[in-house]
């Protein structure tokens, strides 16, 4: 409470003083001392019952066991939307485990997080005639005519976050797109902010523009903020993932001086927006404990895991199984090359914190599930996986 007191007399405003005597109604584990959620029901109840089943931690494997033999020698291109983004980085190191499994050559082409670096590096990959296309969080819609352009040479194309939902993508046409489902990430992400603050959540979201997935997520996180009667969205900034590490320094700065202490938590579409508050927040003077304190719908980045494990501003992260899903985008692509059906296999919303990081976080510092995807996934393969 002392370093918001700070910031707020720095700031010398009224209205940050006011929001700072909030701060003396916080218990010594950052949660109000008073007012409980209490009975609850339609969106907020699901939501709180989607929170319970995702702290837990499972260990069956429940993907496919069934699908075509491995068709070695194939040249398989990932096209990154930007290599930065921790969680294009983790499906790209699974998509070259799982590549290296198969007996396929693998070249990642970055798109460096803007259109024009999209388009080329799907141009890039198009001109190396490759038997198919990993789409790295490329928004389908938006990198449209470079798709459709791909599949016209008979590239096969899969994506990982291209499209808001699991499943094929008719126009323009990817054989299947790779995801948790966005709307539960959110409601999971929104409901932990709600049992965290006791339904109180004065809550702040950060998401981007010409972005599919990301939109549905903020607005289901919106949507679940405003359904509990004694929470409020203080600001909704469309901040692009491309621009965090100028944008968000200064965000963060104001909406301090905006809310002080009212401002109780944090709500991102990916982790990559608290990469650069946290510094924000220790440079203010602000307590790692908070608050505020941060809760991503995605992905789980190897950062996220080292503030959630030191309990520094960010207590969760709904963490994308993010090898996983380069496990799956390879046998999905050998599904499509041997004109087979997608999977439809679809992940487990999965929440980590620091109550269940010690079995989650694994020795990759990341989500990594403890089923045993890749002996799976090779068995599906046969005898020519390695």
């Amino acid at each position: 409470m002392t370093a918001i007191w700070k910031m707020c007399r720095r700031h010398g405003t009224a209205a940050a003083l006011a929001t700072a005597a909030l701060a003396a109604a916080w218990n010594a584990s950052g949660a109000p001392a008073e007012a409980a959620c209490g009975p609850q029901s339609g969106l907020v109840a699901d939501s709180l019952a989607l929170l319970a089943t995702a702290q837990q931690h499972t260990t069956a494997w429940d993907g496919p066991t069934t699908g075509p033999k491995a068709s070695p020698g194939k040249l398989v291109v990932y096209v990154a939307q930007d290599m930065r983004n921790g969680g294009v980085l983790g499906v790209s190191q699974g998509v070259q485990s799982a590549a290296a499994a198969i007996g396929w050559k693998l070249k990642i082409i970055d798109g460096v997080g803007t259109v024009a670096g999209r388009v080329s590096a799907i141009n890039q990959a198009v001109a190396l005639k490759p038997d198919g296309i990993v789409l790295g969080s490329v928004d389908a819609q938006e990198e449209a005519a470079a798709i459709r352009a791909a599949a016209q040479q008979g590239i096969k194309i899969v994506g990982w976050h291209s499209a808001a939902a699991a499943g094929p993508v008719q126009d323009p046409p990817i054989f299947t797109n790779v995801t948790t489902e966005a709307v539960n990430v959110a409601k999971v992400a929104a409901a932990y902010a709600l049992q965290t603050t006791n339904c109180t959540a004065g809550a702040v979201i950060f998401w981007q523009s010409g972005d599919a997935i990301g939109i549905k997520k903020a607005e289901m996180m919106r949507d679940v903020i405003k359904a509990c009667g004694s929470c409020k969205v203080l600001d909704y900034v469309n901040t692009p993932l491309a621009d965090t590490a100028a944008r968000m320094p200064q965000n963060t700065t104001s909406l301090l001086q905006r809310f002080g202490a009212g401002w109780t938590v944090g709500l991102g579409i990916n982790d990559l927006y608290f990469d650069f508050a946290a510094p924000a927040l220790r440079t203010a003077g602000v307590a790692s404990s908070g608050p505020p304190r941060f809760i991503s719908a995605g992905d789980g980045s190897v950062a996220a895991f080292d503030r959630v494990r030191s309990g520094s501003y960010q207590i969760g992260t709904v963490a994308e199984p993010l090898h996983e899903a380069g496990w799956q985008l390879i046998d999905e692509l050998n599904r499509a090359l041997a004109g087979q059906p997608p999977s439809g296999y679809v992940a487990p919303v999965h929440l980590v914190t620091k109550d269940n990081i010690q079995f989650d976080g694994g020795p990759k510092n990341i989500y990594d599930p403890d089923n045993n995807y890749e002996r799976h996934y090779k068995a599906v393969w046969g005898s020519t996986a390695r």
